[in-house]
């Protein structure tokens, strides 16, 4: 299959690498030259960890959207999800037919819907879009030519908006060990960093301003107090899920399926353990500033259209409500101006029924 990469931090790379190694025709996108400009150089991605070692060779290496999605079967998105709606207009702009298929990984919380509603914006109908629940990868760029994968999810939860089953098969045969769920709501709400960053971004922002990040955030961060937030915040999502329709496993359970728990956790309750005994995340430092992604990602575009879907399904999430509150504060930012709002995912107004309808038409 021919596929255009559009992205090229760690999740993009590695996800250049796995396709083909599968034997995929690819090309690699990033918007800034300087961030291809090492890997033209070397002509691809270097890469080690889970998936071996050695160089990944894209077919071609761009800054030219146009180019890059020129003949291509499947646009797979894979950059922070603050720029979804950017992306979807950028590939609107340039012309990306209605019946070809866009995969978003990962799609986070209501990354299709946005997608869809903006690309819908340019007097053409969207096309049919299928999100992954989270990153395929857990990866780092430690050098500017290449990426260490030390994670690969084994069971990833996807939806489609528009396509159906066939949509599904398609990104399946991208990405090995999808799980269809029934709609994107289900894939929206079985996104775990929504529930797996907000409480330490919050409760340990004294420390990433004063560390600079210095410390390992599944293990360091991930105190009593932290966990017993998390697991109330949990308790809220699986609340709204529920009221959907969707009765889905808790955290810790998610993140045995996707691997960065262990496989051998008993006591799926005991969120602190379970979130610090994990080998694939246990490396990873805090933040190193209030400006990092888990700040920016995972309130305007996590728990801001989450807690868009608890107003629709009337369920009170008064921890989601206090971690965003207390995190727009910190940070000195509103997450609604430019955020994921049920405006920006086209569902403003709906009631709950109708978002059902909407997304499983």
């Amino acid at each position: 299959m021919k596929v255009a990469v559009l992205g090229a931090g760690a999740g993009g790379a590695a996800s250049v690498v796995e396709l083909i190694q599968a034997g995929h025709d690819v090309h690699f996108w990033a918007r800034s030259p300087d961030t291809l400009e090492p890997h033209v150089r070397l002509g691809g991605i270097a890469y080690d960890g889970k998936l071996g070692e050695g160089v990944a060779n894209p077919a071609l290496i761009t800054t030219d959207l146009k180019a890059a999605i020129s003949g291509v079967d499947v646009a797979v998105v894979v950059l922070p999800t603050f720029t979804h709606s950017a992306m979807a207009a950028a590939l609107a702009a340039a012309g990306w037919p209605s019946d070809k298929l866009v995969v978003l990984n990962p799609g986070h919380t209501g990354g299709a819907l946005e997608f869809a509603e903006t690309f819908s914006r340019s007097g053409r109908a969207a096309p049919p879009v299928v999100e992954f629940s989270t990153m395929t990868y857990v990866a780092r760029k430690y050098r500017p030519d290449g990426v260490t994968i030390s994670g690969r999810a084994k069971h990833l939860k996807a939806a489609s908006l528009k396509g159906g089953a066939h949509a599904i098969e398609i990104a399946a045969t991208l990405y090995p060990g999808l799980v269809p769920v029934e709609d994107v709501i289900a894939s929206d709400l079985s996104n775990v960093n929504m529930i797996l960053h907000p409480p330490g971004a919050v409760l340990a922002a004294a420390w990433v301003e004063a560390t600079g990040g210095d410390f390992t955030f599944y293990v360091d961060a991930m105190t009593p107090g932290v966990a017993r937030v998390m697991q109330q915040l949990d308790r809220e999502r699986l609340a709204v899920a529920e009221a959907f329709g969707h009765k889905l496993p808790n955290l810790i359970e998610e993140m045995k399926l996707l691997g960065t728990v262990e496989p051998d956790v008993m006591d799926t309750a005991d969120y602190r353990a379970a979130i610090s005994g994990g080998t694939a995340n246990s490396r990873i430092k805090g933040p190193d500033s209030l400006q990092n992604r888990y700040y920016k990602e995972d309130f305007g575009h996590g728990l801001l259209p989450f807690l868009e879907f608890a107003r629709i399904a009337k369920v009170e999430a008064p921890v989601a409500e206090a971690l965003y509150r207390l995190a727009q504060i910190a940070v000195g930012t509103d997450y609604r101006d430019g955020g994921r709002t049920a405006e920006a995912m086209g569902i403003a107004g709906l009631s709950k029924q109708q978002v059902i309808e909407k997304v499983r038409m």
